[in-house]
C-alpha cells in the first residue's frame, strides 16, 4: 500500500511539473496537501498572485521558503511566525527585530546557530549569539557577514580553535585580524576539536598533542580561502606542511609570482595542475611548466586563457583535452582560427572545432575534414547543413552520431535515422530523446534504452496514447516523466489528480 502512495505521490509531482497544467488543476493539486506536490508547483514560472497565497497557506515550511527564495513570496506578506521560514526570510531580507530576538532565545542551538548563520541579521543579535554558550552557535556568530570588526578582533581571541577558524573564513571580517591569526598573535588557543572531548567527527581525523597542530593547520586552510587575507599574508604559505593549504593558495590570482614558482615545483601533482590553469601566473612559467611529466599537468595548462597558441598546440598532442572549448581557443583572432584550422595536427584542429562562432568557409573546411575527431567536435554546431551531417553519419557511423543527434539543427529525418541504426548508439539515443526536433517514430524507437525511455517520455511529440501507456510503467521515473508531458490529455490529467490508486481511468 505504501509503494502504491508513493508512486501516485510521483505521478503527482510529474504533474506539477507539467507545463500545460490548466490553472484549476494545479489548485486541486495544492489543496491535497501534499508537501512534495506544493513543492514542485511552488517551482512553477507561471504561478498567479492567487496560486501564490493558495500555496503558502497549504504548503509546509519548505513550501514557503521555495517561493520567498524565488522572489514570488515576500517576506512582509508573511504574519505567521515559523522558526525554519523565519530563518530563511532572514538570508533573504531583514526581519522584524522582535522575531529575530524570539529565535535568539529558542532552547534549540540548531535553531540559533542557523539564525547567526543568516545574511540579514541585527548586529545586537549576532553580538549576543556569539556568547551562547553552545560552541557551533558562537561558530555560526563568528562567520557572520554581519560582524562588527570588534566582535571579530574578540572572536579571534576565543579559547577554542573552531571560533578561530570560522572568524578566520569569513570575508567580512577585517584584513587586520586575519594577519594577526595567521601570525599567532593572540594567546595560544586552549582547545581544538580534536582534544574538546566533545566527540567531534573531526577528532577522529585528526590528533592533539596539547599544541593543536592539525587544527592551526586548518585554520592557515581558511585564512587562504579567504581572499580578504592579504597577499602577502597567505605567500608563506607556499612551503606549508599542508597539502591543503598549498593547494588551496594554487588557485589564488593575486600572488607574487615567484610564489606561483615555487608551487610549480611541489611534488603533488594536483597543486601543481591549480598551478598549471591559474590565469595569474607568467608566460614564463607557462612555457616552463609545458615540461611536467604529468598528463593532468599538462591537461590543466592547456585550460589556462593565458597558454600561448604553440604551446597549446604542443599539449593537444598529448594532453588528451577533448571536445572541451578552451578560453584560449574561445578568444583566438580571426587570423588565428585560420591558422589553427590549416594546422597538420587534428588534435589542433579538434579544439577549434569545438568553437560553435567559426565563419562560414572555417566550418565548411573542417566538414571536409577526413579526421573522426575533428568531425566530432564539429557535429554539434548549429550552423552544419544537413547534407554535411549526413555525410558526416554516413562516413563515420557511431562515432559522430551522438554529437549530430545533439545538434540543434539536426532535421527530423537525420533523427529517425540515427534512432533506427543497428546496432543502436546509446549515447545518441538519449540526445534524440531529447531533441525539440524529434518526431514520433524517432522517439518510439528511443524507449527501447532505460534512459533515453525516461528522457523520451515527457517529449511533447511523443503520441499521446504512448504517453498514457507510459503512466503506468514499472519504472516510476518513467510514469512520472510521462505525468510531465505536455501532451498529455487534459481528461487524464484531471483523473490522475482525482484517482487514488494512480490509475488513469482511460483505455
Amino acid at each position: 500500500m505504501l509503494a502504491e502512495e508513493e508512486r501516485l505521490r510521483e505521478l503527482r509531482c510529474g504533474l506539477a511539473r507539467n507545463p500545460a497544467l490548466p490553472a484549476s488543476l494545479g489548485e486541486q493539486l495544492t489543496a491535497l496537501g501534499d508537501a512534495s506536490v506544493c513543492l514542485e508547483l511552488a517551482d512553477r514560472d507561471d504561478l498567479s498572485g492567487d496560486q501564490i497565497r493558495l500555496l503558502a497557506r497549504c504548503g509546509d515550511a519548505q513550501v514557503v521558503i521555495r517561493l520567498l527564495s524565488r522572489g514570488l513570496l515576500r517576506p512582509d506578506e508573511l504574519d505567521r511566525f515559523d522558526p525554519l521560514v523565519v530563518i530563511a526570510m532572514a538570508d533573504i531580507a531583514p526581519i522584524p527585530e522582535d522575531w529575530a530576538w524570539r529565535l535568539a532565545a529558542s532552547p534549540d542551538p540548531a535553531m540559533r546557530g542557523a539564525l547567526a548563520a543568516a545574511t540579514h541579521l541585527p548586529a545586537a543579535v549576532v553580538a549576543a549569539l556569539a556568547d551562547d554558550p553552545d560552541l557551533e552557535v558562537v561558530a555560526e556568530a563568528a562567520r557572520s557577514p554581519k560582524i562588527s570588526d570588534t566582535l571579530a578582533e574578540r572572536l579571534a581571541t576565543h579559547p577554542h580553535l573552531s571560533v578561530r577558524r570560522a572568524v578566520a573564513c569569513n570575508d567580512h571580517a577585517p584584513s587586520h585580524v586575519l594577519v594577526a591569526l595567521a601570525e599567532r598573535r593572540a594567546p595560544a588557543a586552549e582547545l581544538c576539536p580534536a582534544c574538546d572531548g566533545s566527540g567531534h567527527w573531526l577528532a577522529e581525523h585528526w590528533s592533539c598533542d596539547g599544541r593543536h597542530q592539525d587544527a592551526l593547520h586548518d585554520l592557515d586552510y581558511a585564512l587562504t580561502l579567504n581572499p580578504r587575507t592579504p597577499a602577502e599574508t597567505v605567500s608563506r604559505f607556499a612551503v606549508h606542511p599542508s597539502i591543503h593549504v598549498r593547494w588551496r593558495l594554487a588557485v589564488r590570482t593575486d600572488l607574487p609570482q615567484d610564489v606561483y614558482r615555487v608551487l610549480a615545483q611541489d611534488l603533488i601533482p594536483g597543486i601543481r595542475g591549480d598551478v598549471a590553469a591559474n590565469p595569474a601566473i607568467d608566460e614564463a612559467l607557462i612555457r616552463a611548466m609545458a615540461d611536467d611529466t604529468t598528463y593532468d599537468v599538462r591537461r590543466c595548462l592547456a585550460h589556462n586563457p593565458a597558454v600561448p597558441l604553440d604551446v597549446l598546440a604542443e599539449l593537444a598532442e598529448s594532453a588528451k583535452i577533448g571536445h572541451t572549448l578552451l578560453p584560449r581557443i574561445a578568444a583566438a583572432t580571426p587570423a588565428e582560427i585560420s591558422e589553427l584550422a590549416a594546422s597538420s595536427v587534428p588534435a589542433v584542429r579538434m579544439l577549434l572545432a569545438a568553437r560553435r562562432d567559426l565563419p562560414s568557409q572555417i566550418i565548411d573546411q573542417l566538414a571536409g575534414d577526413r579526421d573522426a575527431k575533428v568531425l566530432n567536435a564539429l557535429a554539434t554546431n548549429p550552423a552544419l547543413s544537413e547534407a554535411q551531417l549526413r555525410t558526416m553519419v554516413a562516413a563515420h557511423g557511431p562515432r559522430v552520431a551522438a554529437k549530430a543527434a545533439g545538434n540543434p539543427s539536426c532535421p527530423p529525418g537525420l533523427l529517425v535515422l540515427l534512432a533506427q541504426q543497428t546496432p543502436p548508439a546509446q549515447k545518441a539515443l538519449r540526445r534524440i530523446a531529447e531533441h525539440p526536433n524529434a518526431p514520433a517514430e524517432a522517439l518510439l524507437a528511443c524507449l527501447a534504452d532505460e534512459q533515453a525511455r525516461r528522457i523520451a517520455a515527457s517529449h511533447p511529440a511523443l503520441p499521446a496514447q504512448m504517453i498514457i501507456q507510459l503512466l503506468t510503467d514499472a519504472n516510476t521515473s518513467v510514469a512520472a516523466a510521462a505525468a510531465a508531458n505536455p501532451s498529455l490529455p487534459e481528461a487524464v490529467m484531471h483523473d490522475l489528480a482525482a484517482s487514488d490508486d494512480g490509475s488513469t481511468g482511460t483505455g
